[in-house]
């Protein structure tokens, strides 16, 4: 989520979701949903991100579970924080992420909002979900072959770069669109608990009308926000207050030796100098 700095400046801060996936009946069907959700999000690099969140993910769990479903939207960056975390998760790229690169593919070849367009992505798209995903593949390469054979590549290629673009990123991920497969293990294939807490966490509180936040203030609101969206505030709070506790008396007693040491002499707590300072 972008969050707004003073100076007209942007900056992302990056959140994590975690929660148990359970399953449930609806209209007589099964549907996969996930409860108990807690969020970690930090504006950091991914590095850093990938670090810190070490505490949230030790605290939900997560290198011990039995499974884990990794649901994001395919970036180099997302995969390596799954390698650093749990490198045997299933990754899942998140299904809203595969049908926009279906869609601008059928909308660049048959154009926006024509029947062509809705009867070739409605039988790629159910392909997809429910049966093969090397299927949905050679439906983009058949795409981009036939720009080709009429010699798209060699005018503007705008249509032709769409396709190429589209199919080589899900090719790249391929292992990680087998929904078929995924929904039947009953995991889930979309990544709206996090899109979900990107709105609550960071943007309810972070982007209201006129708010620029200084860059050293962000990280400790949006720290606060994922003790109370995470419903750990009373837990959270004791911790939060013994902290503060001890880093008021760390500065009462620098603040002890200061005085003592513009007086001429620094002592220990029990009174025997430490230094003495010679005029």
């Amino acid at each position: 989520a972008m969050v707004p700095l003073v100076g007209g400046r942007w900056a992302e801060v990056k959140t994590l979701a975690i929660g148990v996936v359970k399953e449930r009946v609806v209209g007589g069907g099964q549907e996969v949903y996930t409860e108990e959700l807690s969020y970690f999000s930090r504006l950091a690099d991914h590095e850093s991100f990938r670090r810190l969140a070490l505490v949230e993910t030790h605290r939900r769990g997560t290198e011990k579970a039995g499974k884990v479903a990794a649901v994001n939207d395919g970036a180099d960056w997302e995969q390596g924080f799954v390698d650093y975390h749990r490198p045997d998760a299933e990754r899942i790229l998140d299904w809203g992420h595969s049908t926009e690169h279906l869609a601008a593919a059928a909308q660049a070849v048959f154009g926006a909002g024509t029947a062509e367009t809705s009867e070739w992505l409605g039988v790629q798209l159910k392909e997809l979900k429910q049966g093969d995903p090397e299927k949905v593949l050679n439906g983009l390469r058949g795409l981009r072959d036939g720009l080709v054979a009429q010699g798209e590549g060699e005018r503007d290629g705008g249509a032709l770069k769409v396709v190429r673009e589209s199919l080589e990123y899900l090719e790249k991920r391929r292992d990680q669109i087998r929904y078929a497969e995924f929904l039947a293990a009953g995991l889930p294939i979309g990544s709206g608990a996090v899109e979900s807490g990107n709105k609550l966490v960071v943007e309810f509180r972070l982007k209201g009308s006129g708010m620029h936040w200084a860059r050293e203030h962000v990280n400790p609101m949006v720290a606060l926000r994922n003790v109370v969206c995470s419903d750990r505030w009373d837990e959270a709070w004791a911790q939060i207050v013994r902290q503060l506790r001890k880093e008021a008396k760390e500065r009462a007693e620098q603040r002890r030796i200061e005085r003592a040491a513009a007086k001429g002499a620094v002592s220990e707590p029990d009174g025997q100098p430490l230094v003495a300072i010679e005029p």
